[in-house]
C-alpha cells in the first residue's frame, strides 16, 4: 500500500516486490527531496541537482538502435525550475516530479534516484 500527499510520498511493503532497494518516505525538506530507504538509509538531494538529472529524452536525450544519441536544444532553467510543485507515484518503481515551470515528463526509479543521491 502506498499514497502521495502533496510532496510526500509514503510506501508500505509489498508482497512480492523485488530485493531492489526503495523508498519507504519520500518528501520535501526546503530545497531538499529527502528520501529514506528501506535499507534504513537516507539520502537528501537538492532539487536543482534532482531537476538537472531529468532522465526525460528531452532533457537527456534519447538513443536509437545504432547508439546515436539524438538531442534537441539546451532548454534555459530559470529559478522556478527548481521548485517542486507536486510528486505523483508511478507504479511500485518510480516518481514522477511536476516542477514550478510545469516541465512534467521526467520518470524517475527508485534506483535512479538512488544513484543520483550518491553521485
Amino acid at each position: 500500500m502506498s499514497g502521495t500527499v502533496g510532496n510526500r510520498i509514503v510506501r508500505g511493503s509489498g508482497v512480492g516486490q523485488s530485493s531492489a532497494v526503495k523508498p519507504v518516505d519520500i518528501q520535501q525538506v526546503g530545497t531538499e527531496l529527502a528520501i529514506k530507504w528501506d535499507d534504513g538509509g537516507e539520502s537528501f538531494i537538492p532539487l536543482e541537482k534532482l531537476r538537472r538529472a531529468c532522465p526525460c529524452a528531452g532533457c537527456k536525450g534519447e538513443m536509437d538502435v545504432m547508439g546515436n544519441l539524438y538531442k534537441g536544444p539546451e532548454i534555459p532553467l530559470r529559478p522556478e525550475s527548481f521548485t517542486l510543485g507536486r510528486l505523483a507515484q508511478i507504479g511500485t518503481y518510480a516518481i514522477q516530479p511536476t516542477w514550478g515551470d510545469g516541465h512534467n515528463s521526467g520518470i524517475y526509479s527508485f534506483e535512479y534516484l538512488r544513484r543520483v543521491a550518491e553521485a
